[in-house]
């Protein structure tokens, strides 16, 4: 059961979320309360990385379950383990806002670290390239495999939405900076305990509809509720890309993300207004968007947001667009993790 502060925190942490106007737990109805309850009673709290996603429930569902079955539910490995995946993850990112959530909730959970937590450290780091994933071992057995690649791919996810909607730090603004360390201290406690409680896997994967694993997420199939999990949130991605993101721009990022190692692009936009220049004239905001948002978030700004909703584009569109290139982005670094037979 979470602690009162901690679910307190996570309902006014909401507020905090930027672009989006995402629905308050007040206000929350049908499938978004749902997975506020769910998020609450298994996670901790109503986490701004997942509720982000509130204004389209299919997309809130599709992240929650990522981060339930993935990180959250019990399994083999352990939730040190996977959390210090997603602190690595966030840290290749440098998604501030995820590193000091993920590195306060290990530190709460494991307060030494060990050497196969710094093993896994390192592995995490490397699998972000196509070339580190190749020339870096697995530290772990391959049955175990679902549940640290499961973490990775999502966190390279959640690493690039929380870039784009949410702040650098999960304390409010007002906190002076003399007590931050000693409230991340204390967040990290709250999140430690809360990490401790069993969570049985499995309850979330009845808010999506069934559907098959594609073949760059092949990874994930050695775990039935991973893959499962896998495959129910890369249809609701796929859809909502479908809906919102034009098929000339799908098609761009879809090429360029096919060729990328996950190696930086390059320094500012250049690199993408080159790529986006062979669009149709009404596409090409959308593209840079799309385009940024998957292969280099820290570039996309305030600025080109603006102009994508003054464009036309809405807080949906923005959502659905946005995160059909996150997982996209996502879901090649996974690609490197297909085992070979």
């Amino acid at each position: 059961m979470a602690s009162t502060p901690l679910k307190t925190a996570g309902r006014r942490s909401i507020a905090h979320i930027q672009h989006i106007e995402a629905v308050r737990p007040g206000a929350a109805t049908g499938q978004v309360r749902t997975i506020y309850g769910q998020c609450e009673r298994d996670f901790g709290l109503i986490a701004p990385p997942v509720s982000l996603h509130s204004p389209a429930p299919d997309l809130l569902a599709a992240t929650w379950i990522l981060l339930r079955e993935v990180l959250v539910a019990d399994g083999v490995a352990s939730r040190a383990g996977k959390e210090t995946v997603a602190a690595a993850v966030s840290a290749g990112n440098e998604c501030l806002y995820c590193v000091s959530v993920h590195q306060a909730t290990l530190a709460g959970l494991a307060p030494a670290r060990d050497g196969e937590l710094a093993s896994l450290e390192d592995w995490a780091r490397a699998v972000a390239t196509r070339d580190g994933a190749a020339s870096r071992p697995a530290p772990f057995p391959a049955a175990v495999l679902p549940e640290y690649a499961g973490t990775a791919v999502a966190f390279q996810y959640i690493n690039r939405m929380a870039t784009l909607y949410l702040r650098d730090s999960p304390l409010p603004p007002g906190v002076p900076g003399i007590a931050r360390a000693g409230a991340l201290k204390l967040l990290g406690k709250m999140m430690g305990t809360a990490a401790r409680v069993t969570v049985q896997p499995g309850a979330s994967l009845t808010l999506l509809p069934e559907a098959e694993l594609p073949g760059d997420l092949a990874w994930a199939a050695g775990n039935t509720t991973i893959s499962a999990a896998y495959a129910r949130a890369a249809q609701a991605y796929e859809t909502a890309g479908e809906r919102s993101v034009p098929g000339g721009v799908r098609a761009l990022v879809l090429d360029v993300t096919g060729q990328w190692d996950g190696e930086p692009p390059g320094l500012g936009r250049a690199w993408a207004t080159e790529f986006t220049s062979g669009l149709d004239s009404g596409d090409r905001t959308a593209g840079l968007l799309a385009l940024l948002t998957a292969l280099s978030p820290h570039q996309v700004g305030d600025d080109l947001i603006g102009t994508y909703l003054a464009g036309g584009g809405n807080g949906r569109s923005l959502l659905e667009l946005t995160s059909w290139a996150s997982f996209t982005a996502a879901r090649r670094t996974g690609s490197w993790l297909v085992p070979t037979t």
